[in-house]
């Protein structure tokens, strides 16, 4: 089945999730935030609830993501990005958000705040082996490709 189902939790006066666009790959989520707004100084993490649960299509995952305006205009980020609400998962949705700006930011009730993507969740068999394959890059690890 592919619905995406929400419970809107009390206080919860705003729009659900939606896309903004046709092709928009992510969902618009917002503070909802009734009792006033947040400030989040610089350097500083805050997690803003988005005033609902979720309960996912069997299979999935939603990531949830910085949104690109806030991240270039205000360097307001998403510090584990993309932040994962796994498919069992029945509690409030919340978004942590990091200041990485020199001022303070200044989160409102019904803000965007992020962008959530559905996405497919593998879970392959997981064995144990005494080797792995050959590969032309091998061990190379970071900038091991390449700088630019």
């Amino acid at each position: 089945m592919n619905t995406l189902k929400f419970l809107r939790l009390a206080g919860n006066d705003l729009p659900l999730p939606a896309y903004a666009t046709p092709g928009a790959a992510g969902m618009d989520l917002r503070a909802c935030l009734p009792e006033g707004p947040v400030e989040i100084a610089p350097g500083k993490v805050a997690l803003i609830p988005a005033g609902f649960i979720v309960e996912l299509p069997l299979g999935t995952e939603m990531q949830i993501r910085p949104r690109s305006g806030l991240a270039t205009r205000h360097s307001i980020l998403v510090p584990n990005s993309p932040g994962t609400v796994d498919f069992d998962y029945r509690g409030p949705v919340a978004v942590a958000l990091l200041n990485a700006g020199s001022e303070t930011f200044t989160v409102t009730h019904g803000d965007r705040i992020a962008q959530a993507v559905i996405a497919d969740v593998r879970r392959p068999e997981i064995v144990e082996v005494d080797a792995v394959s050959e590969t032309e890059r091998g061990a190379g690890g970071f900038g091991s490709t390449g700088v630019a």
